[in-house]
């Protein structure tokens, strides 16, 4: 499995968390909360958007946006960097760009 973890730094984490997960919910397994939040990407998920096999976890904090990334390959995890990096942006238009510290 391959990781990374970036905190965003943000004063709307829990807007921008919940505007992802019910963006995504449409066509992926989501749950969530105000401060918690996961997103299953499965293999068969839209292509080079999501790539596959990938589990998205958000966390809301007082200033920062807390990411993790699970994924089955590097080249998943990078696909997946980018999907939630364009998609936060573009929920985010206000502060865009964001900035991703991915450990």
């Amino acid at each position: 499995m391959d990781s990374a973890t970036a905190s965003v730094p943000t004063a709307s984490g829990s807007k921008y968390l919940q505007q992802l997960c019910k963006h995504w919910q449409h066509n992926l397994a989501v749950e969530f909360t105000p401060e918690h939040g996961t997103v299953v990407f499965p293999k068969d998920a839209r292509g080079a958007d999501y790539p596959g096999d990938g589990l998205v976890t958000f966390d809301a904090r007082a200033e920062v946006l807390e990411v993790r990334i699970d994924a089955t390959s590097p080249e998943q995890l990078d696909g997946l960097k980018g999907a939630v990096a364009r998609h936060l942006d573009r929920f985010a238009f206000r502060e865009a760009p964001l900035t991703f510290d991915w450990k």
